[in-house]
């Protein structure tokens, strides 16, 4: 797990690198993502609020209609009741008789909702009744709003706000009273009556009480002449309802829904009708409650945005650093080649353009190593071209100067220092030539320079001396040919012929570890540090003999045995010059 984690924090900081392919391809997804999710987010979150503000009225209104069509059903099997107690009334004679007595208990029993069914005189005076005690004193009958509405509108039913009936001693019940105008028989005449169905309001309580619209959501029922509450379950707003509820936009539709404010909290108020008495149902639903589904909704999103944002993070992470990685591959190896390691080789696998360049870098790497493999090729060649067309312009000049010196001896009779120098000039050449050879070993190296230093004796006659020392084991060991005599020339050219005491040059060989020392110490007349460093860069030539300058010789054993060998050289004027030739130890090839 330690590890997973370590992972993922090495990927999450691989990430935050800015300016890398790894960070943009991130951070392009996260980007894509998130606008995706926020738009979907926004769409979704409006349509499912819009939904559930249509659902919650559409479930509003639903209810509403069923209580509605449930108080509907219950009103009219109460007034078919009532029809049936006024039919059975009309056709007595002589109220009361014990048979209507008899047939208004049995449709009583029928109903356990009927409190009492009572038929009053049209002034006040009680006919008869059932389910009745004592009437109390003072019960103002005629002022009773039942009453006076049953009188002044004959055969129309009426239905009361509720109250506690107060007519009769105990048992003071909440009751609906059902009231209507009749005329009965009675002593051979008809007269004016009343009669009155009291219905027990706790069943429509009930009723209402299990009527559902949220956790705070209720319905409660108004007039529709004064606005008065019918019904409410908080049952004192009866009496204060008007202070609580806005009955007044109420009582402006018949069918719709409204926003109500007035408390505070905004509620919704779905008005339905009941027909026949114009009670008013109104459901009210908490908007707050409503926009419990949009909370849920919007919480829902946003966990989801995170969780999804954190998802994207991590596959784009990782994706990224699966794309990324082989390109990094490839950088770090265009940067070891930048340094000049030019035998880096890349295997990349990855997309098919990764995959294909990786290839065409192999390629161009391979082919400049071909090239750069080419031109040193081609330099090596050239500068040994040009240092053997240089080694070849020895032979005419030396050539002729030694000549003329022939000549010379021969017109004075010299014969014997003819020979000598005409055996050692062959020698020379021969040695020169090598059959075109550019190693040769050590002693013939010695042998060369010994024939030339012997020639040049007889040129200068007294003017020098010289001694070659040379360890016997190193003699057949590999040298370049050529590389001591321009030193020795140019130790008399320019430090011994313009001398006045004569000069001495002193040649010795000898193996050093793994490594061969030629010496070349002459007391000449030296040379400036200026003069040394315009001499080794080749900025001054010789104006006698091979015109081979020191640097040539120098750049001559680099080229064949590398940067650790060559030349160096010590001068001080008025003290002579020490060359020193550093070589390889190695014997010759058979």
């Amino acid at each position: 797990m330690k590890e997973l984690f370590q992972t993922l924090y090495d990927v999450l900081m691989d990430t935050l690198r800015v300016k890398s392919i790894q960070f943009t391809i991130t951070m392009s997804f996260i980007l894509i993502t998130v606008v995706v999710m926020l738009v979907v987010s926004l769409v979704l979150y409006n349509k499912f609020s819009t939904t559930a503000e249509e659902n919650a009225f559409l479930s509003t209104q639903q209810v509403i209609e069923q209580v509605q069509l449930n108080l509907e059903n219950y009103i009219k099997g109460m007034a078919d009741t009532f029809e049936v107690v006024d039919a059975k009334i009309a056709k007595s004679r002589g109220i009361p008789t014990d048979k209507l007595l008899e047939q208004l208990e049995t449709i009583a029993s029928t109903r356990e909702d009927i409190v009492s069914i009572n038929l009053f005189t049209a002034d006040g005076g009680l006919v008869t009744g059932i389910h009745t005690t004592e009437m109390r004193k003072n019960t103002r009958l005629l002022e009773q709003s039942w009453f006076r509405s049953a009188l002044d509108n004959p055969n129309h039913l009426t239905f009361s706000l509720p109250h506690i009936q107060n007519l009769f001693k105990d048992p003071y019940k909440w009751v609906v009273s059902m009231s209507k105008g009749v005329s009965i028989m009675q002593n051979g005449k008809w007269e004016d009556a009343v009669l009155l169905v009291d219905i027990n309001f706790k069943t429509l309580d009930d009723v209402f009480r299990t009527v559902s619209l949220g956790k705070k959501g209720y319905v409660y029922i108004i007039d529709d002449s004064a606005g008065n509450i019918v019904y409410h379950p908080q049952q004192q707003l009866i009496y204060i309802g008007l202070k609580y509820e806005n009955v007044e936009q109420a009582l402006k539709f018949s069918y719709g829904k409204y926003m109500d404010v007035s408390e505070g909290e905004p509620r919704l108020n779905v008005v339905r009708t009941v027909n026949n008495i114009g009670w008013k149902i109104i459901g009210v639903s908490y908007l707050d409650e409503m926009m419990t589904t949009r909370k849920e909704v919007s919480t829902f999103m946003i966990w989801l945005l995170v969780i999804v944002l954190i998802f994207i993070l991590l596959i784009s992470s990782f994706m990224s650093a699966r794309i990324s990685k082989p390109i990094k591959r490839l950088k770090k190896s265009m940067e070891m080649v930048e340094k000049g390691h030019f035998d880096t080789y890349i295997h990349v696998r990855g997309a098919d353009e990764v995959e294909q360049l990786s290839r065409r870098f192999n390629l161009m790497v391979s082919r400049v190593r071909e090239l750069m493999d080419q031109s040193i090729h081609e330099q090596e060649t050239k500068r040994k071209n040009e240092l053997e067309v240089l080694q070849s312009q020895i032979n005419p000049h030396f050539l002729y100067n030694t000549l003329n010196s022939v000549v010379r001896m021969v017109g004075n009779g010299k014969n014997e220092e003819v020979v000598t120098t005409i055996t050692s000039l062959s020698k020379f050449f021969r040695i020169s030539l090598s059959k075109g050879k550019n190693i040769i070993t050590i002693g013939e190296e010695i042998e060369h320079i010994r024939n030339y230093l012997i020639i040049q004796k007889m040129r200068y006659k007294d003017k020098f001396d010289y001694d070659i020392k040379v360890d016997n084991e190193i003699l057949e060991y590999q040298t370049l040919k050529l590389i001591l005599q321009p030193f020795v020339e140019n130790a008399l050219y320019h430090g011994i012929e313009y001398m006045v005491d004569k000069g001495h040059i002193h040649i010795t060989a000898s193996r050093q570890e793994e490594r061969i020392l030629f010496q070349i110490r002459d007391n000449g007349v030296g040379m400036s540090e200026e003069t040394l460093k315009n001499i080794l860069s080749g900025q001054v030539k010789s104006d006698k003999g091979s015109g081979v300058g020191l640097r040539n010789v120098h750049e001559r054993i680099q080229l064949y045995f590398g940067s650790d060998y060559g030349v160096t050289v010590e001068s001080e004027l008025e003290e002579g010059t020490l060359v020193k030739i550093w070589i390889p130890a190695e014997k010759v090839q058979p």
